[in-house]
């Protein structure tokens, strides 16, 4: 299955456009890539280039070298950028991210790199995608720079609480919810829709908090980021910038088990928005079965082990359990098997179910 397969016609240059999106998206996110992977035209372009706009002000969100105020003004320049309304242009934001781009920064900086490129080819989009994606990525860019500006005297976001967290969530994760449930849900009918959006930002939630229970020492190292509230930290004693101190880490470990238990308190209505998803457009549920159930798999690993995410290569589930995964649903799932699939992935890995 490839996503590419499109039966719109394009120029030779909109093509070339669209093509290095579904390339760049390989090389940012070996997850949205599966799901990518498993859409089908036109939803997987719609789903990749509205991906790679919220990549774009996540990347610089979470750039350690780069002073938090001039991260907010960059994310503030690039708002400005995907306002309709608004004259600034893409290239006014290239021109001044340009300073900032690691001469090894990688797929992620060549994506920021891009930005002009990607902001073209979205709005070669039909309008209806571009209305369905244009407001839940503006609300992210804006929501990023709100943080950076709130916790700038720290040099890298430190969440207060739990509370914190989830609207923090919401805004990196919940907002790229709502945009694929404005893109999947627009042949659906009523009851599916209600149900999709009351039900839209758990399955965000669900995943994003698998994230930041996994990523600890990554997060604190590479990105100066610590994301595990400080109201759970301190109640075992823990200074947030010491949270990667050995003689902390069973505290630590027992607030990064409380994270993924509230990722777990999220799961049966994601499982829900699951359920009430249509296949339409190019949508196949398959393509948001499995990060659903690697996120299971993953909170089945924390869970066994929550101290391993203080580790530098913190926590994933095997390689072979997302190839059995990509094996065994490569041609679909039904609905009405996703709570079984699931309860196994919580149980057991994939691979030896």
């Amino acid at each position: 299955m490839d996503g590419r397969t499109s039966t719109t016609t394009f120029d030779d240059a909109h093509r070339a456009d669209l093509d290095w999106c579904h390339d760049a998206v390989q090389g940012v996110s070996r997850t949205f890539a599966i799901t990518i992977d498993l859409l089908e035209a036109p939803m997987a372009d719609a789903i990749g280039v509205g991906y790679l706009l919220c990549r774009v002000a996540d990347t610089i969100e979470d750039a350690g070298h780069v002073p938090p105020d001039e991260q907010a003004e960059l994310l503030r320049l690039y708002a400005r950028v995907l306002d309709p309304d608004d004259p600034t242009d893409a290239t006014d934001f290239s021109t001044d991210v340009e300073e900032w781009i690691p001469d090894d920064g990688g797929d992620d900086w060549d994506v920021v790199a891009n930005a002009p490129r990607i902001v073209a080819t979205f709005e070669t989009r039909p309008a209806s995608v571009r209305s369905a994606v244009r407001p839940p990525v503006r609300e992210l860019v804006g929501g990023m720079a709100t943080f950076v500006d709130e916790h700038s005297d720290a040099g890298g976001l430190r969440i207060g609480t739990v509370e914190e967290l989830e609207e923090y969530c919401y805004y990196v994760a919940g907002t790229v919810g709502e945009l694929v449930t404005n893109l999947v849900s627009r042949d659906a009918d009523r009851e599916q829709v209600a149900r999709m959006r009351e039900t839209a930002e758990s399955f965000a939630l669900l995943l994003q908090l698998v994230n930041v229970a996994k990523d600890v020492h990554a997060d604190y190292h590479e990105e100066n980021n610590v994301y595990l509230p400080a109201s759970w930290l301190e109640a075992h004693g823990v200074p947030q910038d010491d949270l990667c101190d050995p003689e902390h880490a069973e505290a630590v470990a027992a607030v990064v088990e409380r994270t993924a238990e509230r990722a777990e308190s999220y799961a049966d209505d994601a499982l829900a928005y699951l359920e009430a998803m249509p296949e339409t457009k190019g949508n196949r549920l398959v393509a948001w079965v499995i990060p659903f159930l690697l996120a299971v798999g993953t909170l089945r690993e924390v869970q066994d082990r929550p101290g391993d995410a203080l580790r530098r290569e913190g926590i994933k589930v095997d390689r072979e359990e997302v190839h059995a995964l990509m094996v065994a649903l490569s041609d679909g799932v039904e609905r009405e098997a996703i709570a079984d699939l699931r309860a196994t992935v919580a149980e057991t890995p994939f691979h030896r179910a």
